[in-house]
């Protein structure tokens, strides 16, 4: 048979001893470590796992052993959607403003036009993340700031009471206020109580 086979007697002998090498011992003990990782975090690809491998399991392993062995055992991260977010431009909006400004961005007299934007900033305490939201009124006329608040969350609220103090530090204004999204100008007449 071995003759048939173009396999040496002795290579024959050392497979019936030593059937399978220590190498495919070892990725058969990673993949059963991988499934077990998977079972518990479904949304983690190989390089979240091959982490997981590294810091809980203390066995560092490169990318592409860990995505060879999860191909080959048929694992696959499940996709996440992404969520809507506030910031990112409608792909069929319902409502477009209209354009009253026609990118002309300056005003003759103070007070005139305003422009308003939320600004988002990161900060760190220790290793965990957080946000802080800056909501700014911008004179066109001169380019001072007419009003600005600072919170931790970003809402109407955040918007609303800087418009509020816009209003009561320039109570004999009558601007157009104009909100900047996406590129997109919108703007509206507001008339000051």
């Amino acid at each position: 048979m071995c003759r048939c086979l173009g396999i040496r007697r002795s290579a024959y002998y050392h497979w019936l001893r030593y059937p399978k090498s220590e190498s495919e011992r070892k990725n058969e003990q990673i993949a059963d470590l991988i499934k077990e990782i998977h079972h518990l975090h479904p949304d983690m690809g190989y390089r979240r796992i091959r982490d997981e491998l590294a810091v809980n399991y203390e066995m560092p392993f490169n990318d592409k052993w860990i995505l060879r062995i999860c191909r080959k055992i048929g694992i696959q991260s499940s996709i996440k959607w992404r969520p809507k977010s506030c910031t990112k431009a409608e792909r069929n909006p319902v409502y477009i403003a209209k354009n009253y400004l026609h990118r002309e961005f300056h005003a003759d007299r103070p007070n005139e036009k305003w422009l308003t934007d939320v600004t988002e900033f990161k900060y760190y305490t220790g290793l965990e993340v957080h946000k802080i939201y800056l909501s700014a009124i911008l004179d066109l006329c001169d380019r001072r700031i007419v009003a600005f608040k600072i919170s931790s969350r970003n809402d109407n609220a955040l918007v609303m009471d800087t418009f509020d103090e816009a209003v009561f530090s320039e109570p004999d204004s009558h601007p157009f206020f104009i909100r900047i999204e996406d590129f997109n100008i919108q703007a509206q007449r507001f008339a000051t109580v």
